[in-house]
């Protein structure tokens, strides 16, 4: 209890200091995103600017704390302030949008990858030198080619010339986003193929690990004395070898998961797929700084949650780990 307590503290300075960072950066950035605004509506008389100064966030009056210590409130109550790229509209109502896209499509084939690369890594680390060895190098091959190289590779196989899959965009043209089946379906169709991207280039990562990870393990007097006894393979498998090695393949799913917030922004930009990695990219280019600053957030804190609870699994899940807090 006393290392859940002492990591959740870590995370909770670390959480500060992400808010602080990202309080001070976007000010301490080049442009001003008033200037953006007044820009993109020239029509707007030069006294509208202190009050777009107010609404935006990014003004400059008062003194520095007490805009932070306003900026802090505001994160705590969910207001990110209002977008200037799309303005007036709010920036949680952007991301509200697309988050969902993101965590469903980068989520979704992120877990199929941890569980197919780790369960072909077991099997890998068990017999190593056999088939799947021989195929991993292909496999890794897949995983070193540029991700948007790929990404093109795929659309114009299967959807420029075989006609299997849509190029692009998240659903249909035409269709009105909502909880009916003629959306839904179109939205998986949309996803299948830049899911099959995120699994093909990441899947040899966890396989590798997970395999060499097995060999180690299958070493340790504890397996070769369950397999003197006589135990099935299944069993020693299972049981005592992947059992033990799948505790650092957590740790990086861990990181993993905290990273699908930010979407796979290559893959959203080259299939157009409407999710938060394309959401920043137009944030970046657009000045947008309340819209960046959101996003960072999100995705940090995103991280920040996933490992916290990768330990608490580590920590129930490992009892050397729970031995080693009983002796501090």
């Amino acid at each position: 209890m006393s290392f859940i307590l002492r990591r959740l503290g870590f995370y909770v300075v670390a959480a500060w200091v992400a808010l602080t960072v990202n309080f001070f950066i976007p000010r301490a950035m080049p442009g001003n995103a008033v200037q953006a605004v007044m820009a993109k509506f020239p029509s707007l008389q030069p006294s509208a600017y202190k009050a777009l100064e107010a609404l935006l966030g990014v003004g400059h009056g008062g003194s520095l704390w007490s805009q932070y210590v306003a900026y802090l409130n505001d994160v705590l109550h969910f207001n990110f302030g209002t977008d200037v790229s799309q303005y007036p509209a709010q920036v949680s109502t952007l991301l509200g949008q697309t988050i969902p896209w993101t965590l469903t499509l980068v989520g979704s084939a992120t877990v199929i990858a941890f569980l197919l690369g780790t369960a072909l890594g077991i099997v890998a680390g068990w017999r190593h030198g056999g088939t799947l060895d021989r195929v991993l190098p292909g496999l890794m091959f897949l995983q070193a080619i540029p991700y948007f190289f790929f990404a093109l590779i795929l659309i114009e196989l299967f959807a420029l010339k075989l006609h299997v899959f849509p190029i692009g965009e998240g659903y249909a043209e035409g269709l009105v986003p909502g909880w009916h089946w003629s959306f839904i379906g179109s939205a998986i169709f949309h996803s299948l193929l830049p899911a099959l991207t995120i699994v093909l280039t990441s899947v040899a990562g966890w396989m590798l690990q997970m395999r060499n990870v097995m060999i180690t393990t299958i070493g340790d007097d504890y397996v070769i004395a369950a397999q003197a006894k006589g135990l099935p393979n299944r069993r020693v498998i299972f049981t005592y070898a992947a059992r033990n090695a799948l505790l650092p393949q957590l740790q990086g799913f861990g990181l993993a998961l905290g990273f699908v917030v930010s979407g796979a922004l290559i893959m959203e930009i080259v299939f157009s797929y409407p999710g938060i990695g394309l959401l920043l990219l137009n944030a970046v280019t657009s000045n947008d700084h309340p819209l960046m600053q959101a996003i960072f957030l999100v995705i940090t804190f995103a991280v920040l949650l996933a490992n916290l609870i990768v330990d608490i699994i580590i920590v129930l899940a490992d009892p050397r780990a729970r031995a080693g807090e009983a002796t501090r």
